[in-house]
């Protein structure tokens, strides 16, 4: 996952605004969104090389989804999949502070990641680089390959974009369309990463078109204050055309979780 935009308590009818695109190499097995088994109630894609999801929501009105951290720094490759972090604070129906001293201990084994989360009621972040997370408070969040709202072009424009929409949250293609953006920054404006001039061109957008490796599918997670929840998922192929939709409508089962 490459851009998560989160709208959380920033409206007064929809508590929860949750947009994203994953961005993927092309030839990475995975499958598209649905409900798994299990007691968790989880809705996610999944990972089929590694069994993990980048990004995940339950019936109880829980999410998390994760972006890798990108600075041109060694990887291990010994070190587990960092997907397998968004299905394990599903599964295990922990409070955010509980969720955050499990990220502490669990986060050194993993290569450098970020995690946003919510247990239905209150919203985390983990940014495994410091070493730290923290609880967040209302607001309109930006988080890319690099620490919350750091302000990259694409982290910035697609922020003022949702913000733009929760006019009307009902607006799907509104949002959409901001999750489509694919128009590069400027070399002046691109980040500095560790990685190529034509890489750092290539990723500085909100939806990202390389040969073999772009944007994989783009999702929107929706809840109104009544608990009514909506999620869509769209597949994109190698040229970015559309290659499906789902989507699901679902009750959350915690009549207090998510409530504005």
């Amino acid at each position: 996952m490459c851009l998560i935009l989160l709208a959380w308590r920033a409206h007064p009818e929809f508590p929860c605004v949750l947009a994203a695109n994953r961005d993927e190499f092309h030839d990475r097995e995975t499958a598209t969104a649905d409900w798994w088994s299990g007691e968790a109630g989880i809705l996610a894609g999944r990972d089929l090389h590694a069994g993990g999801t980048w990004l995940g929501v339950t019936r109880r009105g829980q999410f998390a989804a994760l972006t890798n951290f990108r600075d041109g720094g060694p990887r291990r490759a010994t070190a587990p999949s960092r997907g397998t972090l968004v299905s394990e604070l599903l599964e295990s129906g922990r409070s955010v502070p509980e969720s955050l001293e499990y990220l502490r201990s669990a986060g050194p084994r993993y290569n450098p990641f970020n995690i946003l989360f919510s247990d239905g009621r209150r919203l985390g972040i983990y940014e495994s680089v410091l070493g730290e997370g923290r609880e967040l408070g209302p607001g309109v969040f930006g988080l890319s390959n690099h620490l919350l709202d750091t302000p990259w072009p694409k982290v910035q424009n697609a922020k003022t974009a949702l913000t733009a929409a929760l006019a009307d949250p009902r607006d799907t293609d509104a949002i959409l369309h901001l999750l489509r953006d694919d128009q590069p920054a400027s070399d002046g404006d691109l980040p500095r990463t560790g990685a190529t001039l034509e890489w750092e061109r290539l990723l500085s957008s909100a939806f990202v078109r390389a040969p073999d490796y772009g944007t994989r599918c783009s999702t929107l997670f929706r809840v109104d204050e009544r608990g009514a929840a909506v999620f869509y998922e769209w597949s994109w192929e190698r040229r970015g055309e559309g290659s499906g939709t789902r989507c699901f409508e679902f009750a959350i089962e915690d009549s207090g979780a998510l409530s504005a």
